[in-house]
């Protein structure tokens, strides 16, 4: 019992990774551009790159993954984490840069399809190892992108990857040492996915929460920035406010997951409307450090909910497989 939670650990700990390494930049993006001496925009393809590739990536994963061992893909993933995180500590020109977040995108997509559904099978109580799982979400930011931050503060943006490289691996270790033989219980073919989008459920959900995450990652990209240019944040204060962002974001995962098992719509729409507040008022107010303190905590506790709220409601868009006969 106590090395399944330890597996549950480990793998809460390699999204955690993932989720960081995701958005590390975020915290970073104007030191990174001012070193290769790119725009802030420009820079932010550090962002959009990864998302896009992991939208590719996942369905693409799942099938060509069928009937690999789990434990053997997300080892694989981790291993390839490391790499981008290493490639990013050694870049000698931004394009180096983007070919790391290329690699990103290929670990988040691939990653999050293989292991999402694993609390599961490591533990008796699925529910909760799963909600165990999904606060690497908002952890990653509460603790992720502050910390980020703060050592690129002190020691330069790529102390922070580097950081992340080291955590990589030793994530890596743990799962190879932790985790038990998964092999896959349904092998997922083509004619499955696309069965599953003519179903109204799974589209709905899918367009939902593409919707979301792009309204969220297009504005969140730039917070920086603009905690510096319009609200006058000093760097002390911008690590601050991140942090607070973070754990609302802890919050409104936890605080989603029994609403979103009961009402998974009314939960997914009521975390839409608070982000969308959030993110519309900020440019009108921002400029005040009392209403950032006030808006970024509400934007957390939004996007914390989204991730729990998408994978229940799939859960029940999508009918349950039948097993094989033995």
């Amino acid at each position: 019992m106590v090395r399944s939670w330890c597996a549950v650990v480990a793998l809460t700990t390699g999204f955690f990774s993932i989720v960081t390494t995701e958005i590390l930049p975020i915290g970073l993006l104007t030191s990174i551009g001012s070193d290769f001496s790119v725009s802030d925009g420009t820079a932010g393809l550090m962002m959009t790159m990864p998302g896009l590739l992991a939208a590719v990536a996942a369905p693409a994963v799942t099938v060509a993954t069928a009937r690999f061992d789990r434990r053997t893909m997300l080892c694989a993933f981790m291993a390839l984490l490391t790499l981008a995180n290493v490639l990013v500590v050694v870049a000698p020109a931004f394009w180096a840069v983007l070919l790391s977040r290329v690699l990103v995108g290929v670990t988040i997509g691939g990653f999050w399809s293989v292991g999402a559904g694993l609390g599961g099978r490591l533990v008796a109580n699925g529910p909760r190892a799963t909600s165990i799982v999904f606060s690497a979400v908002p952890l990653g930011s509460v603790l992720g992108v502050p910390a980020g931050t703060l050592i690129g503060d002190l020691a330069g943006w790529r102390a922070a990857f580097a950081v992340m490289a080291a955590l990589s691996a030793a994530v890596l270790v743990a799962l190879a040492a932790l985790l038990p033989p998964l092999p896959p219980q349904h092998a997922t073919r083509p004619h499955v996915l696309t069965g599953l989008l003519r179903l109204q459920g799974v589209r709905a959900g899918l367009l939902v929460t593409f919707l979301i995450v792009l309204a969220h990652f297009g504005t969140y990209t730039y917070v920086t920035p603009f905690l510096q240019d319009v609200t006058h944040a000093s760097p002390t204060t911008i690590t601050a406010l991140l942090l607070v962002y973070g754990a609302a974001g802890i919050i409104g995962n936890f605080a989603a997951g029994p609403r979103a098992a009961r009402h998974p719509r009314a939960t997914f729409a009521t975390a839409a409307a608070l982000l969308a507040v959030a993110t519309l008022l900020l440019p009108v107010l921002g400029r005040w450090h009392l209403a950032a303190f006030a808006l970024l905590p509400l934007w957390g506790i939004a996007y914390g909910a989204v991730p729990v709220c998408s994978q229940t409601w799939f859960a029940k868009a999508a009918p349950t497989p039948r097993k094989p006969p033995q």
